[in-house]
């Protein structure tokens, strides 16, 4: 069990890192709630027959539009988890929130489709359709963002069951099943497990021109990762505090994010085996499209496995009686 002294458990989220990476932390974790309710809507959505799977078009147009409405999911967590990690300058951590992630998405994007317009690909989406994007961003995506993170500054900070202490204690020599990189492949092996058939039938949908129709047994299988990430972020993070290693919050986020590493090794097993694509330009949007999908996905279990880890080691420490 976690040793009963006032250890430094809570002040930042790595080694007794600087402001940015707190600030980084809490971006990170507040973008992939925002994908984690993105997917999660337009799942139930699907489900319930509102989205129809035979207009491809209007689902990516639903994910787009439902994750713009939802800005105000990640600067919510992200000011509350910077507000905890007490970091004084909001707009820098509430910018970043709005725009680390969109800014990664539209730089991919861009890039694919300028193969696309190369190649004069009656695919490639037109300038109009890039600027409408881009104002709905600015417009509605980054000002939510900012009332998110206004409610979040403005909720009382959450409180820590201990205080920190101001000097490190020393962390004993570990074993090796406890390095971080060992961690972090043995936590991405659940999330992915969790994933892996129903992410067969998804690529081979939008690969294969077919048409996806399980969506209940999507919403199933959304439920799985989100207890599969949980658990096995739990556990690692409770192995380590038994090890006497208080660096657990990177960890956290890493073990489940390290499930995206997987997700993008299957995408090269899939093109190998299933996909015979004939031009170079077609491997690239290929391949392109698919680190957009696995670091979506790292985001999002990387969320999931940090706040679980957080609410696991905030409840541990809740039980200890100091004298």
């Amino acid at each position: 069990m976690p040793s009963k002294r006032q250890d430094g458990n809570w002040s930042t989220p790595m080694y007794s890192a600087s402001r940015h990476i707190s600030e980084f932390f809490s971006v990170l974790v507040g973008s992939g709630v925002q994908i984690l309710a993105m997917g999660f809507t337009i799942a139930v959505c699907a489900g319930l027959g509102f989205i129809s799977p035979t207009h491809r078009g209007g689902l990516v147009q639903a994910m787009v539009v439902t994750f713009m409405l939802l800005g105000g999911a990640a600067g919510y967590v992200s000011a509350r988890f910077a507000k905890m990690f007490r970091e004084q300058d909001w707009k820098t951590t509430t910018l970043a929130a709005g725009t680390l992630y969109p800014g990664f998405t539209s730089a991919v994007f861009f890039c694919l489709d300028l193969v696309l317009w190369g190649q004069t690909s009656a695919g490639a989406v037109p300038w109009t359709t890039m600027l409408a994007i881009a104002l709905l961003w600015l417009c509605v995506s980054l000002p939510l963002v900012f009332v998110g993170a206004y409610f979040g500054y403005a909720a009382p900070p959450i409180e820590l069951p201990t205080r920190t202490n101001q000097i490190p204690r020393s962390i004993p020599p570990q074993p090796i099943f406890m390095h971080p990189l060992v961690c972090a492949m043995v936590s991405g092996v659940l999330p992915f497990g969790a994933v892996f058939t129903e992410l067969y039938f998804i690529m081979t949908s939008i690969w294969q021109h077919r048409f996806y129709y399980l969506f209940g047994f999507l919403i199933l299988v959304f439920i799985i990762l989100v207890v599969a990430c949980a658990e096995i972020s739990i556990a690692y993070t409770y192995f380590q505090l038994v090890c006497e290693d208080y660096n657990w919050w990177w960890r956290s986020y890493l073990g489940g994010a390290f499930a995206g590493v997987y997700v993008f090794f299957y995408a090269g097993i899939y093109f190998v085996k299933k996909l015979e694509l004939a031009y170079t330009s077609s491997a690239i949007l290929y391949f392109g499209y698919m680190l957009f999908v696995s670091v979506s996905f790292a985001m999002l279990t990387g969320s999931i496995g940090a706040i679980a880890s957080f609410i696991f080691v905030r409840t541990i420490f809740s039980s200890i009686k100091i004298d």
